[in-house]
This record gives C-alpha cells, structure tokens and sequence, in this order.
C-alpha cells in the first residue's frame, strides 16, 4: 500500500462544502484483501484505535463501521475510517469521508479535514497503520499523535483568533488566512475589508504598540495626565538595580523593560540579595530592567475595546495544592497533565513551567520544587499572574467600579490602543480606586483573550463578538458583491459584459477571466486566472467594490472554488466539452462539477441559468437562492411554468427581448440594437447578452437599466478580445474568435452564413486533452459550418503526438462529407493564418479559432501594411455600426 497522491481542497468543492483532501491509494498486493478473509483483523485493528467502535459508516448508527469490517469491505475504506480517528486522537476530529473505487489497484478516499500539514502526517500513518494490521506487526501511536498536535498547535488559530473567527462566521463574515503558520486573517472583501492578526487590527496604531512595549514611557505618559503608576527606574546593571530598589523602597517589583507575558518578572521583593537575583533573571530577557514600587492587591486584567470596557479578570499566578504525598515537582506535572492546559497559546490555560523563576519563586518561600506539601497547602508557584506562565483566571466584569473601568479606558486611550490589555492591581475592584493602594502596572497590545472567554471561574465573556462588532458595526457592509461565471461556451464573455455593466454603473470592479486579472477596467496580470487564485487575489483587493469571477471547470475540480459563496451565480450552458478529463467521463459529471457553482450562493442571490439547454433541470435541483430564467424562445416550456410561480425570466419574442416577472413583461430592447450582436445576427452572443442581463437583474438592476450599460459593448479588441473581433482587411475580412468545440464551431458557422461572405475559411485546432469523439465531432461540425479548412495544430500538444489531433479532426470533416481538397493541414498556428491571409479572395471570410492570440494579431498586423500599400485597407468594422460582408 501506498499514497500515489495527496490532494488538498481548502473551500467549497465537488465532494464537499468543507475543506476536504483527496488521497488516491494504491492497495498494491491488497487490492483485492476482504476484512472478513482475515477473523482476527478486526481484533488488532481495535486494539490500536478502540475509537473506532463509536464509527456509525453508512448504517448510521453505532458499531456500524464495525459491522461492515465483519462482514466484509477493503482496506481502502478501513484507511478512510483510521484517518479520520487518528483526526479525533489528535484533537482535531472530523465526520465526513467517503472512499471510491479507481483504475486497477488504485482507491480515492475523500475526508475532511481542518489542518494540512496535520493531515499529511495523519495520512501516511493511517496506511502504516493498516499495513501493521493486515501483516500482525506492531504499530506505535504515539509518536504520531505527538507530532500531529505539536503541528496543530503550530499551524492552527489560537484561542482568541478562533474566538474573533467564530464570531465573523456567525455575523456571515468572509475570512482568508493571508500566510500559513501565523494568525494573520484578512476579514471580510474588498473594500469593506480588514485584516488581523489575533486581537491586534489593522486600525491598531504601530506607534501605540510600541509606546505600550515601553514600559517605562507608558509609566510616563499614564503619570503625566494623573492616572496611578507605581513609581520606577530602569536600570542595566545589578549595582544601578539595588541602587533604584533603595530610591522606591522596598518592597519592590524587577521586570524586563520590553519583555511580555510575565517573562521575567518578579514581585514583591523584600531584600537587596533577591533584587540582585530577580535582576539576573530579567536581564536574560531584555538589556534594560525595570524596578518598580510593588503592588500589594489583587491583579487585575481589564480587556478594553474602542474605549469601552468588554470584560474583566483577575489573574491568579500559577499555583499547586498539596496532598501530603507528592512533591511540588510532582504536582506541577500532574496539573500540567489537565486537558485545558497546553504549549503556548494553543488551549484556554498554558501548562505551568518549571525553571530559573520557578524555583526563584520557591526559594523566596522557604521550598524547592522536592518539597513536599501538606494536604490542601496552597503553594504559588510563579510570581506573575500571566496565563502565558500558567495562570488562571476569574471573571469579575459584573463586579467592577465604573471608576475603575474608566480608568483602564483612559490608559488605553492615552497610550492609542484600540485594543488593549490593562493590568492593573487593586484592593477591592468594587470600589472607588481613590483612597486605596493600587494603580496601573502595565498596558499591552495584542491581549490574550483566553482568561475572559475561559475563566477558570465566572462567567465566560464572548469578547470575540464585541471585537468584530466594533471592527463591523451592524449594519455595515462587510462584503463586496460576488458575480460567478461558469458554463462551456460564452462565459468569458458574459464575464466581460456584467464588470462593463458594473463599471458603468459607477463601482470600482475587480475581474479575473480566461485572460488574466483586470481592476476597474484594466489588465494587471496577463494569464488563465479562472481559477481560485485569480477569484482570491480580485476578493483582496482592498478598493474594489463588485468582484466578476470567471470560474472553469479546471480549476473547480483541481482546486475548487476560490470565494465562499456569490451573490449571483451564472451558468451560461453546459456542452460536451472536457469529457476524458480530471475523471469526467459523461455530461452529467459535468453537470455535476458546474451546480457547485450553483450551489455556493448567498440565500438572498439568485442563480441564472438557461433553460434552452437540457441540464437546466439537473442543475435547478441543487439551488438554494432564487432562480432566473433566460431563453431565446417566447415559448420555453420552463421559463412558462417558473412565471406561472411568480418566477423571473428573460427571453426573446420577434427580436425583442422581454423581461418577465409572473405575468408582469417588460420590453427591454431590440436584439439588433445591441452591438455585440451584429445587428442580431448572432444568436450565441443574442444568448450571452440574456444572460448578463438576468445577471444583472438579479444583483438589483432593472434588465432596462442593465440594458442601457450593455447596448454598446461590442464585440471588439477593447471590450471582448478574442471573442468574434471582426476586422476588415481591404477586400476581405477576417474574424478572431477562440471556440474549440462542436457547438462553438456550429454557433459561428451560423453567423458567418448570416453575415454572407463569398466563402469561409476556417483556421481550427482542438485542444489535445479533449478525448477523440469529442475532436471528431468537432471535425464534423467545422466541415458544416465552413466551406474551407485549415487545421493546424496547437503548440501545446497536452499530451497528443504531433498531427494526432489533425488526423481525428480531418476524420470528423470526412465523416460529414467534406471535399478533402477543401482541407489543409498546418504544423504551427501562424502557418495556417499566413496561408488564409494570402488565401483569400474578394467577400471571403477567414474565421481564425486561435490558441494563442498575439501570434495571430502578429500576423495580422504583419499583412495589413502590404494590404495596405495596395490601398486594400480599410479600418476594423465598428462594432458600435455593425456591416454585413459584401
């Protein structure tokens, strides 16, 4: 057995809503092992993972996985079930998982998952696992489980990252970790977005952060506007530390001067010698040390947010309670052995640490860490209160004087936090802080959240819930609007109309497509950047404020979808197109992978599709959010009965398109009067021009408004390159355009008759990785559509041999009857233009399906300037005034 490969799919996609991974796993040798071969199998694999008896598999009920190893299955779906409990061992346990037989030897196991680099190693222990089992060998668990949550601990959020991330999913907010390994979040889309990184935003003032690093200057500046500080002065060596203890009087308190986390600090010392040790240990932390008037009283932590008070504790140092037995040593192990506590930041309490300040802090009461302690003697074991050093927390927010409150609220005002961490030592926080000893000891940036959302006692505060709804007050926008486009022909095209539209209507766009990354109008990355990279980097954009995203089937099925969900999803059609690809092998798998897209959409969006073509129904099953029709018949027996529900459609009647809404018709314009269309004539672009519009409709324009934007969107270099650009060339023309299947073949064919040129000749190629019935067909529809063919080949060839793709192409066009005189064959793409380009005779029309479009423009632009100084020219056709070819 072994991992062929390990795929990662961290958003919605076609197995799964949820971030699942893709393992495909060679059984090998075990192909064809049945559980039920084997009587003890069962017993070892229980011995090591005794969780497994609680696995329901599809019985749905307990000990049904159980069930199914007794009576019989591979080990492919035992792997699936070992992952996902070794997931649960390492405390970051998921449900879903599903195997499926493959080729040969080969299983695919789909399970989710919620750490990478955690599920990696889970993955290829769960098939050592099961190898040990099948071969009766010995397998040691806890190794793995060690090293897979040392990687939990790494990579996952925190405590109060997660608490500030559950609370933007429960207010419907978006959010994208920005780098692996860090809590660095971007909150939220486009303009209307945010970043953090725990509790520090991007409104968090550098400065403030490092005035509040700044212990002494904080001191300063609380001091200066009459706020309680103790008094200090920072010192750098042993001789100026006893010196300033002196000046303060003890006793006194010695910390790092830009230390954090209670490193370092030590309180209430009472002699010169254990200021010169408490000077030593803080010096390992920082070259500069604080000494400092100690507060005697209880320490508090007040948590202030934008001004406000959102909750309070007071801390507690790290502490054991004796029972007569065991030594301190002892006691901390076994408390450090509490599943609350953990490495870090990681759990609500980090485990109690064991060094220098810990035995310093034992020694200043007369123990060391072998002491054994009476019953029910409690023993600190830590000067400090931090959580970070091990200890634990109260709530006291009811119980807190408004003075008081106002005075953490003016610390945090006067250092420029917006966020922050007050601590401060009072006698009794009930009370007025006049009249009593205490004051403020420290304001921090970046607090932890952990002692206010899981306090040892009191009542848990949902700070993460005031924090996000100051970051997004109610009511605010939080998101920008999310247009995804997908289908088989026409997307890119209706991708480039709805960001036209948007950006008529007045909002800064953001657009990935077929050809590359485009804000607000104009290309800043050229590429294929349909997939999540492309939907990702236009939803970062911190200006952008409508996102259109072309999304292909490519990178759904490789990596899914690149956002959440979209306010408005569109599906322009489905062909047979990609069959033989990525395991698509019938229609309805494609189907299957474009309703994603369907699915992924806010409740109160709405999801376009065509009801011309026979997938509609399939695809309409799976949609949420409201649904909009559009169609080139008056009288699509869908479209009737979604109107006769109160339904929206939009559809053509005598070259009119028509909106409906129930029986409420709009007329909405000519189909002729749109420029795209080419006076009409074009009924593919008639098609991708409904479909931005019910687009449109449904994103709150009226299909008249929408109208208005559209009506001059041409089908030109500048507003749809590549998309039946027509230029003219003297006496002939020649049309651009980057079909490469039957349908597109066929569509086109259907406007070069109706633009009735002399003849047409065919530039076309078909990518290699489409399977061959699908390029004969292609071949077959090209000899239809056009009276002459040049087929060349694509210089990617995807894995074809050189003229394999010609040869399936040629055999499509003799299969429909076309005059092999009337085929030409061609090596390289600029060839076959070159020949065309000479090839043509007055009224003929050269249709040129490209891979590459610079090499065809170059050759183009190569061949008007000896049109040229023939006086053939003429200017490219206007699309705003299209002609017919004459």
């Amino acid at each position: 057995m072994k991992i062929v490969e390990l795929h990662f799919f961290s958003g919605r996609n076609i197995y799964s809503h949820r971030p699942v991974l893709k393992m495909l796993l060679d059984l090998e040798e075990a192909a064809c092992f049945r559980t039920d071969a084997d009587p003890g199998f069962v017993g070892r694999l229980l011995a090591v993972l005794p969780g497994l008896e609680e696995h329901k598999c599809s019985r749905r009920r307990r000990g049904g996985f159980l069930e199914r190893i007794r009576e019989g299955t591979y080990l492919g779906h035992v792997t699936e079930h070992v992952f996902l409990e070794l997931q649960s061992l390492a405390g970051v346990g998921r449900e879903y998982g599903k195997t499926c037989t493959g080729p040969g030897t080969l299983v695919q196991i789909i399970a989710e998952y919620c750490c990478r680099q955690v599920a990696e190693i889970l993955a290829a222990a769960a098939v050592e696992l099961v190898r040990a089992v099948l071969h009766k060998k010995q397998y040691d668990l806890q190794p793995v489980l060690l090293e897979a949550k040392r990687m939990a601990a790494l990579y996952l959020p925190g405590p109060s990252t997660q608490a500030l991330l559950q609370a933007a999913r429960k207010r419907g907010i978006p959010y994208q970790l920005l780098e692996e390994g860090t809590s660095l979040y971007r909150l939220g889309t486009g303009k209307y977005q945010k970043r953090i990184q725990a509790s520090v935003s991007e409104e968090t003032s550098c400065i403030a952060v490092d005035i509040a690093c700044n212990k002494p200057l904080t001191k300063k500046i609380l001091a200066r506007h009459g706020l309680p500080v103790p008094p200090g002065k920072v010192v750098k060596t042993a001789a100026e530390a006893l010196e300033a203890a002196g000046e303060v009087g003890f006793p006194v308190a010695v910390k790092p001067v830009d230390g954090n986390q209670g490193r370092g600090v030590l309180l209430n010392l009472l002699s010169p010698a254990e200021v010169e040790r408490a000077f030593v240990l803080a010096s390992a932390y920082s070259s500069s040390v604080l000494v400092e008037s100690y507060l005697a009283g209880k320490h508090y932590r007040f948590l202030v947010v934008h001004g406000e008070v959102a909750a309070v504790a007071e801390r507690l140092p790290a502490h054991v309670i004796g029972d007569g037995r065991r030594s301190i040593r002892q006691l901390i192990e076994e408390e450090n052995k509490n599943p609350l506590r953990g490495e870090g930041h990681e759990k609500p309490l980090t485990k109690i640490p064991i060094d220098n300040l810990t035995v310093e802090a034992l020694r200043r009461q007369g123990l060391t860490l072998e002491t054994v302690v009476p019953a029910g003697v409690k023993v600190s074991v830590r000067d400090n209160a931090n959580l970070s050093t091990g200890g634990t927390a109260c709530d006291v927010t009811d119980l807190v004087h408004p003075r008081q409150s106002a005075l953490a609220a003016a610390a945090a005002r006067l250092v420029g936090l917006d966020i922050a961490g007050v601590d401060m030592v009072m006698q009794d926080i009930t009370q007025l802080p006049e009249g009593q000893v205490g004051g403020i000891i420290e304001v921090n940036a970046a607090p932890g959240l952990r002692m206010h959302l899981f306090p040892t006692a009191g009542k848990p505060r949902n700070v993460g819930e005031i924090i996000m709804e100051k970051l997004f007050p109610p009511g605010r926008q939080v998101r920008i609007p999310v247009f995804s486009i997908t289908g088989t022909n026409g997307k890119t095209t209706v991708t480039r109309m709805l960001e036209y539209a948007m950006r008529r209507h007045g909002l800064q766009t953001g657009m990935c497509c077929t050809d590359g990354l485009y804000y607000n109008g104009v290309l800043v990355k050229a590429g294929d950047l349909t997939g999540p990279a492309g939907a990702a980097a236009v939803l970062a954009h911190p200006e952008i404020e409508v996102a259109v995203l072309e999304t292909a089937r490519g990178g759904i099925v490789r990596r899914g979808l690149g956002y959440d969900r979209a306010d408005v999803a569109v599906i322009c059609n489905i062909r047979p197109d990609h069959l033989g690809q990525d395991e698509i092998k019938t229609l309805e798998d494609l189907v299957h992978i474009k309703s994603l897209v369907a699915e992924a959409v806010y409740e109160t969006g709405a999801v376009v599709l065509n009801a011309d073509d026979p997938s509609t129904h399939a695809i309409a099953e799976h949609v949420w959010a409201g649904l909009i029709y559009f169609s080139l018949q008056e009288d699509n027996i869908t479209v009737r009965r979604h109107l006769s529900k109160g339904g929206r459609a939009l559809f053509v009647h005598r070259g009119t398109i028509m909106a409906a809404q129930g029986n409420r018709v709009v007329l909405v314009g000519k189909t002729r009067d749109f420029a795209v269309t080419f006076g009409g004539r074009a009924r593919h672009q008639v098609e991708n021009l409904l479909a931005a519009l019910s687009a449109c409709w449904g994103f709150g324009l009226s299909p008249r408004q929408a109208a208005f934007y559209l009506r001059n969107f041409a089908a030109n270099p500048q507003d749809n390159p590549g998309r039946s650009n027509l230029y003219q060339l003297g006496a002939f023309s020649v049309m651009i355009d980057y079909g490469h299947n039957a349908d597109s073949f066929t569509k086109m064919g259907e406007l070069a008759r109706k633009l009735k040129p002399n003849r047409t000749l065919a530039v076309i190629g078909v990518p290699g990785d489409r399977c061959d019935d699908l390029i004969t067909a292609a071949g077959e529809a090209a000899a239809r559509a056009f009276d002459v063919l040049l087929i060349k080949e694509d210089e990617d060839l995807r894995g074809r041999r050189s003229g394999e793709v010609a040869q399936l192409l040629k055999q499509g066009a003799l299969q429909a009857g076309k005059n092999p005189a009337w085929m030409h064959f061609f090596r390289h793409e600029r060839d076959a233009v070159r020949y065309a380009l000479k090839a043509a005779l007055p009224g003929d029309l050269i249709l040129v399906f490209y891979e590459r479009l610079d090499t065809v423009l170059a050759e183009i632009d190569a061949f008007v300037p000896s049109a040229r100084l023939q006086g053939k020219s003429k200017p490219a056709v206007s699309m705003e005034n299209p002609v017919a070819l004459t």
